[in-house]
C-alpha cells in the first residue's frame, strides 16, 4: 500500500469514528489492566459482563489479595480460563503493591513481568491508559493489516512492526482501535462486508464480497385483478 493510500486509509477511519477507544468497561489503569488480562480468549461481552461484579467488590490490587484466588474466583466463572487467569490476576496484584506501590507501570518490560500480561496487553495498557502511540496485534488486526497490505506478516510480531512503520504518525495513536473495530465489524474473518467498507477501493482483496441485499428474489405482489406479478 502506498503512502497515500494509507493516508486516505486512516483519514476515512476517523472520519467515521473520531475519538475511537476499547469496548472493555473500565474507570482506572489498574481496571483496564485487570480486564485486558481476564480478556485473553474472551470476549469483551463476558468481559464486561464479569467485571461489573467484581469491580464494586474489589477494583484495587489490595481488593483483589483480599478476595484471594478462592474468593476471586466466583466472579469470574462465566469466562473462559478463568480458573488461570485469578491465579494470574492474583498475582500480578502481589507484584504490583510489592514493587509498584499498588501503581500500574508505565513500562513495557515492566507490565510484561506481570503473570498474565503479554507483549499485546502491555500494549494495549500502554496505548489506552497512558497514551502511548503502541499497536497490539490480535487476530482482528493480524486479519485486516495482511488483507490491506498495510502490513503484512506471518506473526503478530511481525505485523506489529510493519504497522508501526506503515502508519503515519498523527493516526498512530488510535490506529489500534480503529483497525480492531473494523476487523470485528466490518472486515469479518469467515465474510467480509465489502459492500460498505469506507476503504474497500484501497483495498485489494478479492474477491469483494457483495452485497446480500443485491440478490435478494424479487417479491410477489398483487395487481389490481388479483393475479400475481414479481416486482423488478
Amino acid at each position: 500500500m502506498r503512502p497515500a493510500q494509507r493516508e486516505a486509509l486512516f483519514e476515512r477511519l476517523r472520519a467515521a469514528n473520531p475519538a475511537p477507544t476499547t469496548e472493555l468497561e473500565y474507570g482506572t489503569p489498574f481496571e483496564l489492566l485487570a480486564a485486558v488480562l481476564l480478556s485473553a480468549q474472551a470476549t469483551d461481552v463476558s468481559v464486561n459482563a464479569a467485571t461489573r461484579r467484581l469491580f464494586p467488590v474489589a477494583r484495587t490490587p489490595g481488593a483483589i489479595v483480599a478476595l484471594d484466588v478462592e474468593g476471586l474466583e466466583p466472579y469470574l466463572r462465566t469466562i473462559g480460563l478463568y480458573r488461570s487467569k485469578s491465579k494470574h490476576l492474583v498475582q500480578t496484584c502481589r507484584i504490583l503493591l510489592d514493587e509498584h506501590g499498588g501503581e500500574v507501570p508505565r513500562s513495557r518490560e515492566a507490565l510484561e513481568r506481570l503473570p498474565g500480561v503479554g507483549r499485546k496487553t502491555a500494549n494495549v495498557v500502554l496505548n489506552t491508559a497512558f497514551g502511548e502511540p503502541t499497536i497490539a496485534v490480535d487476530t482482528h488486526i493480524f486479519r485486516v493489516s495482511n488483507r490491506l497490505g498495510l502490513a503484512r506478516g506471518s506473526t503478530p510480531l511481525e505485523v506489529e512492526h510493519g504497522l508501526l512503520r506503515a502508519v503515519p504518525a498523527a493516526y498512530r495513536k488510535d490506529a489500534h482501535h480503529w483497525l480492531i473495530l473494523h476487523g470485528r465489524y466490518v472486515c469479518k474473518a469467515r465474510r467480509p462486508e465489502c459492500w460498505r467498507c469506507p476503504v474497500s477501493d484501497l483495498c485489494p482483496y478479492r474477491p469483494k464480497s457483495p452485497d446480500p441485499a443485491a440478490h435478494r428474489a424479487p417479491r410477489p405482489t398483487p395487481t389490481s385483478r388479483g393475479r400475481v406479478r414479481t416486482d423488478p
